[in-house]
Order: structure tokens, then C-alpha cells, then sequence
């Protein structure tokens, strides 16, 4: 699963903004525009994390810290669309183009919102919001945006797969903490996908192990491997 938070940043509101996607200081993306809304702000944001990771087929799981996207994206949007992109009382839909691509962006992908309460101190959101108010700043001041360097996993370099037989998962969950079936010596190296294909007996007894060192299991497997 993708974990990622996504938040925007209006001075003014309207006014100079921005919005920001953020996976952790290697996998983040901002931009913003020189007059915007703080809701245009959070949109985008989602809608850029979507695009990054179009060509991923991984759950995304989006922090979000805005109820307003989360609403619109998970219980409005349908009914909108039902009734032509317009509201219970008629009226036009707010930032329909950008919805609308949300919409399409949305189609097929595996995805849950999670809400964060803002400014709180969540590592994830007070990045994206860190990195959205940067670039609404850089607007109002005139100077360079600070953009990020985008989706950095499974991309860029090549990407490779491969898979183990039974006789290699039993391996690797029997393994201990010195056995691990490769030696990684240089932990900034671009990340490669691995597809193990687990029995349900397999999986449980992973699930077991993970649970036992509190961590996930993907985390758990990773580290082993």
C-alpha cells in the first residue's frame, strides 16, 4: 500500500497557493498557482498523487486533512455527477474541472481517505502542508517554486520482479535476523519490486511473525529480504 499525505495552502484564501503530495523527503511533489482557493489547493494535491502513482497497482491510502475533499471524493461526487454536476439545490458544482479530473483520475484505482486533523504535529501531513505553503509563498514573493523530485519508487530505474517457489518462502519465514538471503550495501540505491506469491499457510504465518516484531508484514519481508 501507498501511504501518502496530500494538503494545499492559500494566503489569503483566494490568494497565492499551493498544494503538495508527500510519501517522505524522497517521494514528494508541490505547485501551486499565483491566485487560488485553499480547497483548489487540496484537490490538486490529490489529483497530482493519483497521477504519480497511475501506474502503480498498489492500494493508495491518502492523509488528508481536509473534509471537504474527502467528502466530495467518497459521498458527494456521485450524485453530483447523477445530476449533471450540480448541487442538491441546483447550483454549479465548485471546481468542477478539477473534480471532473478527479473523477477520471479515480477510475479503476484502489483507494481509502484517511482524515488528519491539521497541524497537529502528524509527520506526513506537516510535510505536504510544509512543502504547499512553501510554494503559495514563493508566489506571493515572486521567487522560484520549489517543486519536488515526484514519484521516486518503481520509477525512474528499471524495475524488476521475480518470483519465489514454496521451498523459497519457507526460506525466508524460517529466516532470522543474520540470515537474510542478500546483503544490501548501499541502502540508497533505487528500489526494486519483488512479487512473492504466498499459500494462505504462508501468509499466516507471515501475518504471525510481523505481528510478533510490530511492524507489517510487507516491512517484516522487506527486511528479511
Amino acid at each position: 500500500m501507498i501511504i501518502a499525505a496530500a494538503d494545499g495552502s492559500a494566503l489569503g484564501n483566494p490568494g497565492p497557493a499551493g498544494w503538495a503530495w508527500y510519501v517522505d523527503d524522497d517521494c514528494w511533489d508541490a505547485g501551486g498557482w499565483k491566485h487560488a482557493t485553499n480547497n483548489q489547493g487540496e484537490l490538486k494535491a490529490v489529483l497530482e498523487l493519483l497521477r504519480a502513482t497511475a501506474h502503480i497497482d498498489d492500494d493508495l491510502l491518502v492523509l488528508c486533512d481536509s473534509q471537504y475533499v474527502i467528502n466530495a471524493v467518497t459521498k458527494w461526487m456521485p450524485g453530483w455527477k447523477r445530476k449533471g454536476w450540480r448541487k442538491a439545490d441546483g447550483k454549479p458544482v465548485m471546481n468542477l474541472d478539477l473534480l471532473q479530473e478527479l473523477d477520471e483520475a479515480l477510475a479503476g484505482r484502489r483507494f481509502q481517505f484517511e482524515w488528519v486533523k491539521g497541524h497537529v504535529g502528524h509527520p506526513l501531513n506537516e510535510a505536504a502542508d510544509e512543502r504547499a505553503r512553501a510554494v503559495a509563498e514563493a508566489f506571493q514573493r515572486g521567487a522560484a517554486v520549489p517543486s519536488g523530485p515526484g514519484w521516486t519508487r518503481n520509477g525512474g530505474a528499471a524495475t524488476e520482479s521475480a518470483s519465489f517457489d514454496a521451498a523459497d518462502v519457507d526460506a525466508i519465514l524460517d529466516a532470522g535476523p543474520d540470515d537474510a538471503l542478500f546483503a544490501i550495501d548501499d541502502l540508497s540505491a533505487a528500489w526494486h519490486t519483488l512479487t512473492v506469491e504466498l499459500s494462505t499457510e504462508e501468509h499466516n504465518r507471515l501475518v504471525q511473525r510481523a505481528r510478533a516484531e510490530g511492524v507489517s508484514p510487507e516491512e517484516f519481508l522487506r527486511g528479511l529480504i
